[in-house]
């Protein structure tokens, strides 16, 4: 078996890779919520602002560590750096147990919802399986064959898992683009804009508590942006990796926030309020189509969110086992982890691994909202951990930083974050202690695992 991994990326594909994995479901779907908790349609475009505005700082201080640190790995090699070695297990382990195949489940889960309304067999209510102790769905069914057909494509090299995830990313963007053009020419009205827009928000409206309930808000729209980091986990295969990645970080963030930006704006221009909040299954794109369409915007609308869904998890699934992988040569993880086939040049166990853990999600689990409030709040704990690590990797290592960002994109990051992780455990206290512990549970597995290595070294 070869153990490297083959630079096949150009810049074109990896601003295909973070804008594919970005757009999802969640544009679709978390307005509804964030309108509910805020009450405001000017609140409502506030708070995507902040997210867009948040992401793309993160991209831009991203872009320090990838010109600078040179060994492959992205986010895992980054805090490994930053830190130690028990910080960047840590993250490892929770990418594995929740980050990331939590997310892969939770978008797989939603293909299945939306299919659901094309073919209405397709449901979490009817169950194959339906004992007291467990159930299985026809939804959960849908959701374990996506995620296996993506894990098989994936497997046959990184060039089929990028021919899908380009073919996906193209045919969404001119979705949602056709759905704002269409939109602004039919959906939006006068009397709809004025009802939304009674007041202009003064700073009277910023007190303490209504910064805390848009930073809780802020968490779905987050969401839907929150995986911008994941070409740093496919480094190794791409071409020009100091030049592309930042690229197509950037890049790929402003395109996701000018689409979510725009279709909000559109949201709020041809839905009363009232009606946003209250969307059929929270899906606001279908009362903006069903408005714009008639009958048939449903079924359009469903159509598009699946491939919208589909690329996503693909784009998930293809940098997700790149994380293991590096791991796994650090001997942090099974060794079988770092092999790479030899025909596909791709870490073909670590896609296994990470198949039968999103398996089990949609086995055991099967809620999409509840995947999504473990998920954010770990992933928002190791993001600020990586920024702050920035200014630490310049203090430790001065001669290796030599390519630096502005500082405020990275401080920006850092206080926005920690505000809304503030607010987080505020108001969902119980899901924070919950996602703290299960963090935890990686110490002791760090410490036995390296106790195990030493055993071995020393029976050598």
């Amino acid at each position: 078996m070869n153990s490297d991994l083959k630079r096949t990326l150009n810049l074109k594909d990896s601003i295909s890779v973070v804008v594919g994995s970005m757009v999802g479901c969640g544009i679709f779907i978390v307005s509804a919520d964030i309108a509910r908790q805020v009450q405001s349609a000017a609140l409502l475009l506030l708070v995507w602002i902040i997210a867009g505005l948040f992401s793309l700082s993160g991209a831009i201080a991203y872009s320090e560590p990838v010109l600078n640190i040179k060994e492959d790995g992205g986010q895992y090699i980054f805090l490994k750096k930053m830190y130690n070695d028990l910080v960047a297990f840590l993250y490892g382990w929770t990418f594995l147990i929740v980050i990331q195949t939590a997310t892969i489940a939770a978008v797989c889960i939603a293909v299945g919802k939306f299919l659901g309304i094309l073919f209405p067999f397709i449901s979490s209510k009817y169950y194959l399986i339906n004992l007291p102790f467990f159930h299985f769905s026809t939804q959960q069914l849908t959701a374990l064959t996506i995620c296996i057909i993506l894990t098989y494509i994936n497997s046959r090299g990184i060039k089929y898992g990028v021919i899908t995830q380009n073919i996906f990313t193209v045919t969404k963007i001119l979705s949602i683009v056709g759905i704002i053009i269409f939109g602004m020419f039919l959906g939006c009205n006068y009397d709809t804009i004025s009802g939304n827009f009674p007041n202009i928000i003064t700073f009277s409206d910023f007190t303490f508590n209504n910064m805390e309930i848009i930073a809780t808000a802020s968490v779905g729209a987050i969401f839907a942006m929150v995986t911008w980091n994941n070409i740093t986990f496919i480094s190794a295969e791409v071409k020009n990796p100091e030049k592309n990645i930042p690229l197509a970080l950037v890049w790929g963030v402003v395109i996701v926030m000018a689409l979510y930006l725009l279709i909000n704006f559109l949201y709020v221009f041809s839905i009363p309020l009232e009606q946003i909040q209250n969307a059929p299954e929270d899906i606001v794109a279908v009362v903006l189509m069903h408005k714009i369409t008639g009958a048939a915007g449903e079924l359009i609308i469903a159509l598009i969110i699946m491939i919208s869904a589909c690329g996503s998890a693909n784009g998930l699934i293809m940098t997700g086992a790149r994380v293991y992988y590096q791991m796994a040569k650090d001997k942090l993880l099974f060794r079988r982890l770092a092999v790479i086939n030899r025909k596909t040049k791709v870490p073909v166990n670590s896609l296994l691994l990470q198949c039968i853990w999103v398996s089990a999600f949609i086995l055991f689990c099967g809620n999409y909202t509840q995947l999504l409030d473990y998920v954010i709040y770990a992933a928002l704990i190791f993001y600020l951990l990586t920024v702050i690590g920035i200014f630490i990797y310049r203090i430790r290592y001065k001669s290796q930083a030599v390519n630096r960002t502005n500082s405020f994109y990275g401080i920006f990051f850092i206080l926005t974050g920690s505000f809304i992780l503030y607010s987080l455990s505020m108001y969902k206290s119980v899901n924070s202690v919950q996602t703290l512990l299960l963090i935890s549970t990686g110490v002791p597995v760090y410490f036995v695992w390296r106790k195990i290595k030493s055993v071995k070294t020393c029976a050598k």
